[in-house]
């Protein structure tokens, strides 16, 4: 596997797209969201997590938290709402609307996106293309929990590419002219669209900035990251990290656990931790077996150090996973 954080948690974490719902509205009108939690049984059952996003196809209006001030967006705008948090569309600022669980009614019937035309009267017409992705949020996402509440990128912004311009016009023409195919095509430009919004929003990261993605950003920390994830189950020490890095081991050991929030050691724990579970639930290996591929030379040292962070035995939690996937 190469040294690339990113592309490794995004793999881990199992991301999957799927376009829901194409608007075509007019003015006034208002479109709310409950939490992905209460879409989840809606849109991906099977999802442990759900991220909401939406692409401004033509037109502008208003987008925000429930409980925070809506920014305005544009023709070719995206907002992407990581944490799952309720949000709100509309054509004016301030405006509510009870979220109607019954729009998602016949999505497996009906090839997606659905078409949804509501409002008033008013000249101005906007269009949206809103889609969701599914991720493993448990037990360690750490690319999950280093995004805000809310992205937007603008149309206009410097760090947006233009590749991204091209997938976001590719979804907008898969959505409107339905084809063989379709749903699995917007699926996979909802994936490539929200890494390209990753990786946007990583080049707006000050110096000064904390996180695992600002740790993307930084030179010395990334250094140490890209390996952890390219070797996993490597016996990594702290002196073979800060080599890497380039740093002596205090410097190292200071610099990444003020941008991450933790020790290197930890974190790596952690992120093995992620992968093991990946394994017992999509696979059959043995808990020896996984012990080994995530980097620990007994089954006992596996069991305890899993048990510690993730408050069961492996044997029991894959037990217990296997139960609430079961039909």
């Amino acid at each position: 596997m190469g040294a690339d954080a990113l592309s490794d948690v995004l793999r881990a974490v199992r991301l999957t797209g799927a376009v829901f719902f194409n608007l075509d509205v007019k003015a006034p009108w208002v479109a709310e969201t409950p939490t992905a939690a209460e879409c989840v049984p809606y849109v991906m059952p099977d999802a442990g997590f759900l991220i909401e996003y939406h692409v401004i196809t033509r037109g502008s209006c208003w987008a925000g938290l429930t409980d925070d001030t809506p920014v305005r967006l544009e023709t070719g705008d995206i907002i992407v709402f990581p944490q799952g948090d309720a949000h709100v569309l509309s054509s004016k600022p301030g405006m509510r609307f009870k979220p109607d669980m019954a729009n998602f009614e016949g999505a497996d019937r009906t090839q997606l996106p659905f078409l949804l035309q509501f409002g008033g009267d008013g000249p101005d017409e906007v269009g949206v293309v809103c889609g969701f992705l599914g991720c493993d949020a448990r037990p360690f996402n750490p690319l999950l929990t280093a995004l805000p509440r809310f992205l937007h990128l603008p149309a206009a912004s410097p760090h947006r590419s233009s590749w991204l311009n091209h997938i976001v016009q590719a979804a907008i023409e898969e959505s409107v002219n339905k084809r063989s195919g379709g749903e699995s095509v917007l699926g996979r430009l909802s994936e490539l669209m929200f890494i390209e919004v990753v990786r946007s929003y990583i080049q707006t990261l000050s110096t000064s900035e904390t996180g695992w993605l600002a740790g993307l950003a930084d030179k010395h920390v990334a250094a140490a990251l890209n390996a952890m994830h390219g070797k996993p189950s490597q016996g990594w020490t702290l002196e073979e990290l800060a080599k890497l890095a380039g740093l002596s081991r205090s410097a190292f050991a200071e610099r990444f656990t003020h941008v991450l929030g933790q020790p290197p050691i930890q974190y790596l724990a952690e992120w093995r931790m992620q992968l093991a579970t990946g394994l017992l639930t999509n696979t059959k290996d043995s808990i020896a077996q996984i012990a080994a591929q995530v980097g620990y030379e007994s089954e006992a040292a596996f069991s305890r150090a899993f048990k510690k962070l993730i408050g069961s035995p492996p044997a029991e939690w894959r037990r217990a996973h296997a139960s609430r996937k079961a039909p």
